[in-house]
């Protein structure tokens, strides 16, 4: 059974522009819809996280109000409970990428602190978009392809399009102006061409073997194109 690898942060909080720490983790919907559609289709899943820790869920993600109402909520806890291979996380840094047909990156604001300056994490990224393996990315996971360095020292998604949480929709969230730096602008910087959408609204970006996914609802679409891609 071919295997798809989930690196997933290991952050518990999101450290602000204050100091202060915002709890939060990883986000629920961009797990679970994933998982479930490369599980329906015959997929192993592993997850990896920095030193292995059980990746913590942003409770948020749980609220009714971010899943459509109560029942999608429920849909939601439910799929979390199932994803089992989120308790047992290998390490990132025992990762061998050759034993993997694809790799997803879900988001929440845990990615900001960890994945973002996580150097293994950015190593394992250059190996994979050089494989040419399929590679997903969602939301505000695009952070960790900051931590991406070629040989020599650049940064291998530069001049790629894609997409990731914008600033417009950091602001609706209510962080924008409570942040140490926003995703859309980082991704600017480092000469990706980032491509807004509506806020909210499925946005799936591919760029050679980089698909990346705006917001939440970009979840399922991206692990349909990952999909395809796969059975190509």
């Amino acid at each position: 059974m071919a295997k798809i690898l989930f690196v997933v942060t290991g952050a518990d909080h999101w450290t602000l522009a204050d100091g202060t720490p915002h709890p939060t983790g990883f986000w629920a919907e961009e797990a679970v819809a994933p998982y479930e559609v490369f599980k329906e289709a015959g997929y192993e899943v592993v997850v990896a996280t920095p030193g292995g820790v059980v990746p913590t869920v942003d409770r948020g993600s749980l609220a009714p109000e971010f899943n459509g109402g109560q029942s999608g909520a429920d849909r939601v806890a439910a799929g979390l409970e199932a994803f089992g291979e989120l308790r047992h996380p290998v390490a990132l840094e025992d990762v061998d990428l050759d034993a993997y047909a694809a790799v997803f990156y879900p988001g929440g604001h845990g990615p900001m602190e960890d994945l973002a300056v996580d150097a293994g994490s950015g190593r394992l990224l250059a190996r994979a978009l050089a494989s040419g393996r399929p590679l997903g990315v969602v939301c505000h996971a695009p952070a960790a392809l900051l931590a991406a360095r070629t040989d020599d020292g650049r940064n291998p998604f530069a001049g790629y399009r894609l997409t990731g949480f914008t600033n417009a929709e950091e602001a609706q969230a209510g962080f924008a102006d409570r942040a140490k730096w926003l995703l859309q602008d980082r991704l600017a910087e480092i000469g990706t061409d980032f491509q807004e959408g509506e806020p909210w609204a499925p946005n799936v970006v591919a760029d050679r073997n980089l698909v990346t996914g705006q917001n939440p609802a970009s979840a399922a679409p991206l692990a349909r194109e990952l999909l395809d891609r796969l059975s190509a």
